[in-house]
């Protein structure tokens, strides 16, 4: 049933490996693939891996830095895996724990583990424990729900409804009226005496006396309490202030220096697009990009760091206060030294108040709830059974592990380049194709129009494919950057040829065939860079996600870059999953073209909340190339993991 069964140490060294009869094919692609995805990208949340037709599930033992791996066919289920890998590593543990305390990799290497008959014992334990477990009886008609009901419930009586609010007004109303007592039978013709009707008003087997003395008692309190208060009106509610004018810092004050009409309207229909490349505003000029990008940065915050340190200590006084044995004076002092000296390993009960606040902080930064529990529950599996350093708490023992698994995620498995890859292209004769997807409004036009001032920075010539089709003005947007760019970089200093040129033909055409137009143009014109904008679709909507995958698998770009703004929270993982699953299911090849890469806008609009870098890099374990940080050309970054991490983690 089993295909496998290893044991390796963290340092890649296997103590102990067994393969399933009849099983001829290697496993260790299957397990480098795990180790690559999964445990050096701390990813390990969930204890299950795919990997083509295998499924393998994995332990870590953090005291030993072991790692079980059992690889088994994925369309097989087998109930009994999970107690069956956490039995083999009791055993393993328990029979070489001597051999195992040895530190030193030529240790693991010298010794020897004859594990295979405990193995095979265990194993046949749990496929009979399995095949005996029985399925649960199926429950009778008395026990079940239905046999509660009967004819009489079941018929719909007219007008039921009507008599229900009928009864249910009559209630209300009954309630209402004070309830009248009925006079005795030999009283019937008599009037009730004063006294009588006391005994209605409430005081029930009171003497007339009794009565007397309660209202007196009554009165008196009225009197000492003072005058009712009269009940509190509610403040009128308060008239909004008038909207104030804006002032822009760099557009003046006066309307007129902001109308444009008129200085269209005096120039011939000819010169319109001269006097557009003419009309640039020398405050407005931006500076140099050339070279790689700046990263983003923050401020390290000194208070943040001291209010974490509080933190801890109040973690450890409370774990102190809650341990039942007091012993005296300096019971309080001893249960402090007790929580920092570090005197025994972690386990889940101690991690589990620190971990809780952790993924109340993630998901407050940001972070997506799903990817928050998957990351606290990584960093649970990294740490238990560790023990602690001397002298360190359980609250900094776990924010360190969280941060370096932080900055494991947000650093990219493979550095994506750029400018070495257009050289690269230009090298081989042919452009270099990049294409923009993502939802509406999240900034692809805009970003798109960064990336081409930086690329004519550094010295390439950029067409740009109008492949936003379906969007009114989209075209429009993007030959004013065309015109906007030019005027900043223009044909004069470029051998009289411009550098950045708009491919573009009209709306309500087919993007594939703009496309492959576009690129067939670069290559013939000699352009370095071809940049595809594509229009925005929600992740929902299948006809659109179908033609974008179109757009893919006909052009095979070199690179696709997810556009996503930094405000969006839970939905992050739902668009990023829906987008790779819509190209991966409209591909036509057996492996199919996903995003290679993310572009991050709006970064400069959300302060320290940056959890959404967090979740569209765990999502889709693709880096983030650029980051949008303004509205200029010039705002344009790279990431800096370290940052960012430090940002999130901050108070």
């Amino acid at each position: 049933m089993l295909d496998f069964f290893t044991i390796f140490s963290k340092g890649g060294i296997v103590l102990w490996c067994f393969q399933g009869a009849g099983v001829t094919e290697s496993f260790t692609g299957p397990v480098n693939a795990l180790i690559r995805s999964v445990i050096l990208q701390e990813r390990g949340g969930n204890n299950s891996f795919t990997h083509e037709a295998l499924s393998m599930k994995y332990k870590l033992d953090n005291e030993f830095e072991l790692i079980f791996v059992v690889g088994f066919q994925k369309i097989l289920t087998l109930t009994y895996v999970d107690k069956f890998i956490d039995d083999v590593q009791l055993h393993f543990r328990d029979r070489y724990k001597n051999e195992l305390e040895q530190k030193g990799a030529l240790k693991h290497v010298n010794n020897t583990f004859d594990f295979e008959d405990r193995f095979k014992k265990l194993l046949r334990e749990a496929e009979e424990s399995s095949k005996a477990r029985s399925p649960p009886p199926m429950r009778s008609f008395e026990k079940s729900e239905k046999s509660q009901k009967t004819v009489k419930s079941m018929i719909e009586t007219k007008g039921g409804d009507k008599a229900k609010e009928q009864g249910g007004k009559k209630n209300k109303h009954t309630k209402k009226e004070a309830p009248a007592v009925e006079p005795a039978k030999g009283d019937q013709g008599k009037t009730p005496p004063s006294g009588q009707k006391a005994v209605v008003n409430g005081n029930q087997g009171l003497s007339p006396e009794e009565i007397i003395q309660k209202k007196r008692e009554d009165f008196f309190r009225k009197r000492m309490m003072g005058p009712a208060e009269k009940p509190i009106k509610s403040p009128k509610p308060q008239k909004p202030k008038e909207k104030q004018n804006r002032v822009w810092e760099n557009a003046g004050s006066s309307a007129k220096n902001l109308d444009y009409s008129n200085k269209n309207g005096e120039a011939s229909p000819g010169d319109s697009e001269r006097n557009l490349d003419a009309r640039f505003d020398p405050d407005m000029q931006v500076s140099s990009m050339k070279g790689d990008l700046l990263s983003v940065d923050y401020e390290s915050s000194e208070e943040g760091e001291m209010e974490d340190e509080e933190e801890e200590e109040v973690v450890v006084s409370e774990t102190s206060k809650t341990s039942p044995k007091k012993s005296g004076g300096f019971g309080g002092m001893f249960g402090m030294l007790k929580g920092l000296v570090g005197s025994k390993s972690l386990s889940r009960e101690d991690m589990e108040p620190v971990l809780e606040k952790m993924k109340d902080h993630l998901i407050a930064k940001n972070v997506a709830a799903d990817i928050s529990s998957q990351l606290c529950e990584s960093v649970a599996k990294k740490l238990e059974g560790k023990v602690m350093g001397t002298f360190t708490t359980v609250a900094s023992t776990v924010k360190q592990a969280l941060q370096d698994s932080l900055v494991q995620i947000l650093q990219p498995k493979r550095r994506v380049d750029i400018l070495r890859d257009v050289m690269e292209a230009q090298s081989q004769r042919r452009p270099f194709v990049v294409t923009f997807c993502g939802v509406n409004g999240v900034g692809k036009s805009t970003n798109l129009a960064k990336i081409s001032y930086w690329l004519i920075e550094n010295g390439f010539s950029v067409l740009i494919a109008a492949c936003d089709t379906f969007r009114a003005g989209a075209v429009e947007q993007l030959r004013t950057h065309q015109r906007r760019l030019n005027s900043l970089h223009p044909p004069e200093k470029h051998g009289g040829r411009p550098v950045i040129q708009l491919y573009e033909k009209g709306y309500g055409k087919d993007a594939a065939g703009i496309a492959m137009e576009a690129i067939a143009y670069a290559r013939n014109q000699a352009f370095d860079v071809v940049l595809v904008d594509t229009a925005g679709r929600m992740q929902d909507n299948a006809p659109l996600m179908t033609a974008l995958a179109k757009l893919i698998a006909v052009n095979m770009p070199d690179l696709v870059l997810f556009v996503g703004e930094a405000l969006v929270g839970n939905e992050a993982v739902d668009q990023l999953v829906k987008f790779n699953q819509a190209l991966a299911d409209h591909s036509m090849s057996d492996k199919p073209r996903l995003i290679d890469g993310i572009v991050l806008t709006k970064f400069d609009t959300i302060d320290d909340k940056v959890g959404a870098a967090i979740s569209m890099t765990y999502i889709t374990g693709q880096p983030i190339v650029f980051v949008g940080t303004g509205q200029t050309y010039n705002d344009l970054r790279s990431l800096n993991a370290r940052a960012v991490v430090g940002a999130l983690m901050k108070a």
